[in-house]
């Protein structure tokens, strides 16, 4: 057959097929090649990384804690009377005469405390020195104690040797002296209490427009001042019984000052878990002065049963479940923010925590699976998210 005939047609030059519509010639729709992705950081230089930065801002927040400890404590002192300007404002109060009646009640309970401990410290340093005499007394005991029972090496003697009679009253001079060190920087805290208050009155509406941005700050912010007043609160309540029976025991065993040992549980219950052994130390080695070992036996005794069942027992138990941290973690949370701030971090470590756990933990919804590990509920009573509400027709055929 020819090339002409039926089913072949004369041979035509091959053309490359040609796309309208991309002058690359790919068709409209076609899958375009990005660039290439990213390789993610590792997880262990994140974590190395976080470590390092956590370092700067520990080493910087020592270095500062002079001036951050004041602060610290004025804006947990506001966050606590908040309430009380809410409750103004609500009657129809102004903001600003809302916040002068917050930052008076503040001031005067500030000085109240302030005049009982400096009252107290002055009884104190008078009464030191009538002791010399069985100070001198227990020195010698000692000595003869040790030596009976062959532990009088020459170190536990120079250790002994320590107690001197003006030993006891340079103690309570340089003690006498740090509080009153502790107390000028009243002028500091005290302007700083006047200025938070008076923001403290528009503060919620600052918050509400916050909302609109960011949401899960706001809510860490809120769980934050809610856990902080809900410890203070459970706190005072539980040093106010614990100073109540200590005060009344010590005044029925003729300890002196009860009022002072008393005022000194009730400021030492802020500090978790070792609190009342700080408050046992002065009225058990009065009492050991006053009456010898049988009357230090009697203090420490009814001290560790008072205070070890309130205090250690029963008080963790609700302030745990108050603001949902763990023994482990308030423990560990005194050993920090004391040795980062000092005397007053051990006073407000738990509300600290509370600051640093709404600020890395609950602000996050990727770090939130830290939650039930520092919580003090089981793993069934707490969820890293709360329940997500169903959707909308959900369930339907």
């Amino acid at each position: 057959m020819g090339q002409g005939s039926v089913g072949q047609g004369p041979a035509r030059p091959f053309r490359p097929p040609r796309f309208r519509g991309r002058p690359d010639g790919l068709r409209i729709g076609s899958a375009v090649p990005g660039p290439p992705a990213r390789q993610p950081v590792p997880r262990g230089v994140v974590v190395l990384l976080g470590m390092a930065g956590a370092v700067v801002a520990v080493a910087g927040m020592r270095a500062t804690a002079g001036l951050l400890s004041p602060l610290l404590l004025a804006l947990i002192l506001t966050v606590t009377v908040s309430p009380v300007t809410g409750w103004l404002r609500r009657l129809g109060t102004p903001a600003w005469l809302a916040a002068v009646a917050t930052v008076t009640i503040l001031y005067v309970l500030l000085f109240l405390l302030a005049g009982a401990l400096v009252l107290s410290m002055s009884r104190l340093v008078d009464l030191v020195p009538t002791y010399q005499d069985e100070l001198s007394n227990l020195r010698g005991d000692l000595l003869d104690g040790l030596s009976a029972v062959g532990a009088d090496s020459q170190p536990v003697r120079d250790l002994v040797g320590q107690l001197e009679p003006g030993a006891l009253g340079g103690l309570v001079d340089d003690l006498f002296d740090g509080v009153v060190a502790l107390l000028s920087n009243a002028v500091f805290l005290i302007a700083a209490l006047l200025f938070m208050c008076l923001d403290a009155a528009h503060f919620p509406s600052r918050l509400a427009t916050a909302a609109r941005d960011r949401p899960q700050v706001v809510v860490a912010l809120r769980t934050f001042a809610q856990g902080t007043r809900r410890y203070l609160w459970v706190t005072t309540v539980f040093g106010l019984i614990v100073a109540a029976f200590d005060t009344g025991m010590l005044w029925m065993l003729g300890i002196p000052l009860p009022l002072l040992w008393g005022l000194l549980s009730f400021i030492t219950n802020y500090i978790p878990n070792v609190g009342f052994v700080i408050g046992l130390i002065p009225p058990a080695l009065l009492g050991l002065l006053e009456g010898g070992p049988d009357l230090f036996l009697k203090v420490v005794a009814l001290y560790c049963v008072i205070n070890f069942v309130i205090q250690s027992i029963i008080q963790p138990k609700i302030v745990g479940d108050a603001v949902g941290l763990s023994v482990t973690v308030s423990f560990v949370s005194l050993m920090f923010w004391a040795w980062v701030l000092g005397p007053l971090g051990a006073l407000l470590a738990i509300p600290l925590s509370l600051l640093a756990k709404g600020l890395l933990v609950d602000i996050d919804p990727a770090t939130r699976w830290v939650r039930p590990l520092i919580s003090s509920d089981t793993g069934d009573q707490v969820s890293a998210d709360p329940p997500r509400p169903a959707r909308r027709g959900a369930g339907r055929g």
